[in-house]
């Protein structure tokens, strides 16, 4: 289970100690630019964050953060380049749930290199609920409404996702899973052509983040039946969460930073205690709230347990779903 957020909240008031003991054990560190890579394309949520974080760690490090954007295979390309290089400090990877949680079980033999296996966790960074919504081709206006209809067409309703594996795929199917019935799932590359075609009334239903929907709902385009966290969100307080349904659904999309195993560990504490302290700037609250994204701090020990609690809940989803890579 994901680690209550509050009792993180902790790690952002030591952060600046921690901070402030590093440095004579660092010495010359950071003494280049840092790479911070990411597996999706500029534009989307994951660079916003990646962007957002950068400029913080400038300030707090000294370095300019340079992005580097490297999609493909699902987010295993970046995996592996970072995984590739030297063990210094001064390549990162943003990772999500995707290539690191979920890509083991998803490529299995046919992965490269474990994620476990081959980077040190850092620090979770953030994370977004979800929103579920519907198009014109239901005429469900609740959650509970959509799981009838699912259930008495047994199978003939359809839904999009962003592709096979991606968060918003894998909240629909545990929420299929959890509701007991069944839909049939339509793969998409992106969530821009899933949600226009769940606007055309080609498809349902779609599960994907808050700002790639916001103005579709707004717009009265689609409707917001659910948001996927736990609690409601401020910015959709009249829409219910999945769990007042189906108690104890919970999913969203995350992003933590790691390094190359073997990074030296004052390298890496001194990098853990700059990205807490970087989620209290209001400046980087108010950027990750822009993306649907919220602080979400947790050191490095935790994120470790945290991203094998995620591997071990999201195995038996993929696997009783038949999801397959693309």
């Amino acid at each position: 289970m994901p680690v209550p957020r509050r009792s993180l909240l902790a790690a952002l008031a030591a952060a600046p100690l921690a901070a402030q003991a590093q440095p004579q054990a660092q010495g010359a560190w950071p003494d280049r630019p840092l790479r911070l890579v990411l597996p999706y394309t500029p534009g989307g949520g994951t660079d916003a964050v990646a962007r957002a974080l950068g400029t913080r760690l400038n300030a707090a490090l000294g370095q300019p953060v340079v992005v580097e954007n490297r999609p493909g295979a699902g987010g295993n390309l970046a995996t592996e380049l970072v995984a590739g290089s030297r063990p210094d400090g001064h390549t990162l990877l943003m990772g999500n749930q995707g290539p690191i949680a979920v890509n083991p079980t998803l490529f299995g033999r046919n992965l490269k290199v474990n994620p476990q296996a081959a980077l040190d966790p850092v620090a979770m960074v953030a994370e977004t609920p979800l929103v579920l919504v519907a198009g014109p081709a239901t005429p469900a206006a609740t959650l509970p409404a959509l799981i009838a209809e699912a259930r008495e067409k047994r199978g003939g309703m359809n839904y999009a996702s962003p592709g096979n594996g991606s968060a918003g795929h894998l909240a629909m199917a545990l929420l299929l899973q959890q509701a007991g019935v069944e839909a049939t799932h339509v793969p998409f590359r992106g969530a821009a052509p899933g949600l226009t075609d769940v606007a055309a009334g080609t498809v349902a239903a779609m599960i994907s983040t808050l700002p790639s929907v916001a103005g579709l709902v707004e717009g009265g385009v689609l409707r917001a039946l659910a948001v996927t966290d736990d609690r409601r969100l401020p910015s959709m307080p009249g829409v219910p969460t999945v769990a007042e349904t189906i108690p104890g659904y919970r999913a969203t999309a995350w992003y933590g930073i790691l390094v190359p195993r073997g990074t030296p560990e004052p390298v890496r504490a001194r990098l853990e205690a700059a990205i807490l302290e970087s989620l209290g700037s209001p400046e980087l609250v108010s950027s990750l709230a822009r993306e649907g994204a919220m602080p979400y701090p947790m050191p490095g020990d935790a994120f470790g347990r945290f991203i094998a609690a995620e591997r071990a809940r999201w195995a038996p989803v993929i696997q009783a779903a038949g999801i397959t890579a693309d």
